[in-house]
């Protein structure tokens, strides 16, 4: 594959580190939380929040998704810039992408960050048999929905469990624990929505 097209390879993944180490301090600091209050606050490590800080590791999906949760920002806000714009085209080359380098689950944001507003639009795959790892409940009032592109995926939200095939489409209640596998033989693409809308 074109290494110019190859999300593997692109170097969003190094912009996306530096963005996500400043945003983080900045939130962190903003609401006057020390790397321990953080850490008693999301469950990640205190280890870990330093050395995301520092530019030195990007945190898995599932680490990023409870940082975020802890700040009270969505998954986007910590990945991408904010913008004013009322009508924003977001290049595929500008749009962030994260990996799991041990599941080697791609997430990439497709949705503008818009501040007080907005949603999160993300395109994630799953590489055969792999897992994104446990996502800690959301606040009451945000809801998800889910599209599968291709592939096969198993929902685990909370005691329930469902296998969506391509072409279906899942909502639930986010204020659960959530996890997905891809049990097919092939890479699994689904979008993901996540709505915080009536949590204002």
């Amino acid at each position: 594959m074109d290494p110019k097209t190859d999300p593997m390879s692109s170097p969003l993944q190094d912009d996306a580190k530096a963005h996500i180490a400043e945003e983080i301090r900045r939130l962190r600091r903003e609401q006057s939380l020390s790397l321990q209050d953080l850490s008693a606050r999301s469950g990640v490590s205190r280890s870990m929040i330093s050395k995301v800080e520092r530019a030195e590791a990007v945190p898995s999906a599932a680490v990023l998704s409870r940082l975020a949760e802890a700040l009270g920002v969505t998954f986007s806000r910590l990945v991408a810039a904010t913008s004013e714009r009322e009508m924003i085209v977001i290049p595929a080359s500008r749009q962030p992408v994260l990996r799991d380098e041990a599941s080697g689950f791609l997430r990439r944001c497709i949705s503008p960050v818009l501040p007080g507003r907005g949603i999160d639009w993300v395109l994630n795959t799953l590489p055969p048999g792999a897992a994104t790892g446990e996502f800690t409940a959301h606040r009451p009032g945000v809801s998800e929905y889910i599209f599968v592109l291709k592939g096969r995926l198993r929902a685990v939200i909370g005691s329930q469990t469902a296998v969506l095939e391509m072409g279906d489409s899942l909502y639930f209640e986010a204020d659960a624990a959530h996890s997905f596998t891809n049990t097919g033989t092939e890479p699994c693409e689904y979008f993901l929505v996540i709505d915080p809308s009536r949590l204002r």
